[in-house]
């Protein structure tokens, strides 16, 4: 099960937490793993781990908002393992600032690597796997994504962000069906990142927020990426146009 051999993952924002997580769980599985990051450097380091346990990869700058470095990245993972059949879309911000102190280029950052970001990478790699009518594509979004009767707040832009690409998913899902394209988003809760560092700086707010947690503690980054392997493999199939929630309970609770 979970068999990847002579697949070809592309991971973006992979240099460090759940990306470099996804990257190592793919690389384990079998696959061919592009890393991806906008630090070239910190992308050789990961990669360096995946050839330790001889995997092979392959390290990319790529900043996901800037369409040339995308296709970039796209033929250089052509030209390097000649097909791309898996794409993880994990790169993104999350800045902590009120609402009503947010500017207009807070917003446009974070939108334009959260997901715009995200819309440029499955085009480019859809039109490759297009090709070859198949492929899987995987969303990384958040319990923070709306919809959920939950809101969180001082990270609006993040959240609007996060529910433009479960809408995304869906919509992206139905397009590609027909080239045998299989698109899925996951939404992790609070999960031991750099990017919960503001909340666990704050002794006050990271014990409320493991009170609200049903399971009472912070998920690990390779529990995320469990799920990343079982959607990119064949187990999960029929499985297009998901959203699969991963959270300890949050949103139950």
């Amino acid at each position: 099960m979970f068999e990847l051999k002579d697949k070809v993952a592309i991971i973006t924002g992979a240099r460090q937490g759940m990306g470099k997580s996804h990257a190592l769980v793919l690389a384990k599985a079998g696959a061919k793993v592009v890393v991806s990051d906008i630090s070239k450097e910190d992308c050789k380091v990961v990669v360096g781990e995946i050839k330790k346990e001889g995997g092979q990869a392959l390290a990319v700058k790529c900043d996901v908002s800037k369409k040339e470095e995308v296709d970039e990245m796209v033929k250089k993972t052509i030209e390097k393992f000649g097909k791309i059949d898996i794409l993880v879309n994990n790169a993104g911000i999350c800045q902590f600032k009120p609402f009503l102190e947010l500017t207009e280029e807070d917003w446009d950052r974070t939108l334009d690597i959260n997901l715009k970001g995200y819309f440029l990478c499955t085009q480019a790699v859809a039109k490759e796997m297009a090709k070859q009518k198949a492929g899987v594509i995987i969303n990384i979004a958040s319990v923070a994504m709306g919809q959920q009767g939950i809101g969180f707040p001082n990270i609006v832009h993040y959240c609007a962000s996060k529910g433009g690409i479960a809408a995304m998913t869906e919509a992206s899902a139905v397009e590609l069906a027909p080239y045998n394209i299989r698109v899925n988003t996951i939404a992790p809760g609070m999960i031991e990142t750099p990017m919960i560092d503001p909340v666990r700086k704050d002794p006050k707010t990271m014990e409320a927020m493991l009170a609200r947690l049903p399971m009472r503690r912070v998920g690990k980054p390779e529990e995320v990426s469990n799920l990343v392997l079982f959607l990119v493999s064949g187990e999960s199939s029929y499985m297009t146009g998901s959203t699969v929630v991963i959270d300890g309970g949050w949103l139950a609770g």
